[in-house]
């Protein structure tokens, strides 16, 4: 890794009772930092935690729920913000039919002093705070087992695409984590994130969006989320193109008629006019799509 310390990710792996998991203190976390050039190893034993104030739970368990497809945890200073947008629609149906496990968690609950304090000034000077490492180190030693994927959500990660999310769709576990203020102390991207993730080249508040953007993107491709499982086939940028027109009823509406193919009965002839009409949508809005298209083509016939 260039520019990076030579010492490499932490393996993370966590000792408690899943019976208590929730219910305080007693649990003793291992965090091991690797070095990948050595067989250097440093062992840095977590503390038993106190959970002053309960992680705030989004599912109760239902009484003969399915498996759950997908665990999701957030990490963030705003647990509040999430209390709307996640109990509607979607995503609401996913978790009373067990698909997703959400949990959200306020870091400051992994703070020890009386203030619960989760910042402080950087180093060599600057505008602003970072957040300290020290609870985000516990937090993910409490949430993140050898499944997990931690990823960091902040303007300086790969901007999240609809490819992204089906990776991330494929995973058991998700753990993100909230940026806030002017970041993290970068020992949190080098030794404990798997990832670092943004939703686009602009910048908010904090973290806490994006997390509900990237759980809503991940959600609906759980099988069974959706009531009509084509649906996610034929959206947008599942093929690297934009999605094609669409009409419904009434065919005449003040004058303006449906395109007279889709009332045709033909579906060879509705299909190629739906693919046409997505290319050529796709070259007039979104050109870098194209691109990106045939270069991912480019690189798969090479491989092949």
């Amino acid at each position: 890794m260039s520019g990076k310390s030579s010492v490499g990710k932490v393996e993370r792996s966590t000792r408690f009772d899943h019976s208590s998991k929730l219910e305080g203190p007693g649990k003793v976390f291992d965090v091991q930092l690797r070095s990948s050039k050595s067989d250097r190893k440093t062992d840095l034993r977590g503390q038993a935690c106190e959970f002053r104030f309960p992680a705030l739970l989004f599912l109760i368990p239902i009484a003969g729920a399915p498996q759950i497809d997908m665990k999701i945890d957030v990490l963030t200073l705003f647990p509040a913000m999430f209390s709307g947008p996640l109990e509607e629609s979607i995503i609401k149906r996913a978790r009373n039919r067990g698909l997703l496990d959400l949990r959200i968690h306020n870091l400051r609950d992994y703070t020890h002093d009386r203030h619960r304090t989760v910042d402080d000034k950087p180093f060599g000077g600057g505008p602003g705070m970072l957040l300290k490492p020290e609870p985000i180190f516990e937090a993910v030693a409490s949430l993140a087992g050898e499944n997990s994927r931690v990823i960091l959500l902040a303007p300086s990660g790969r901007k999240l695409t609809q490819y992204i999310a089906q990776d991330l769709a494929r995973c058991d576990h998700l753990l993100l984590v909230c940026g806030s203020y002017e970041g993290f102390d970068e020992r949190v991207r080098e030794y404990l994130a798997d990832d670092e993730l943004s939703i686009g080249d602009y910048v908010l508040t904090n973290g806490a969006l994006p997390a509900m953007v990237i759980i809503d993107a991940v959600t609906r491709l759980l099988p069974g989320a959706l009531g009509d499982g084509e649906s996610v086939h034929e959206e947008s940028f599942n093929h690297g193109l934009l999605e094609y027109p669409q009409y419904t009823r009434p065919a005449n509406f003040r004058g303006m008629q449906v395109p007279e193919v889709l009332l045709s009965g033909n579906h060879a002839e509705i299909e190629r006019w739906r693919c046409e009409q997505a290319k050529a949508r796709t070259r007039q809005r979104r050109p870098d799509l194209l691109i990106h298209s045939d270069r991912t083509q480019s690189t798969t016939q090479t491989e092949l």
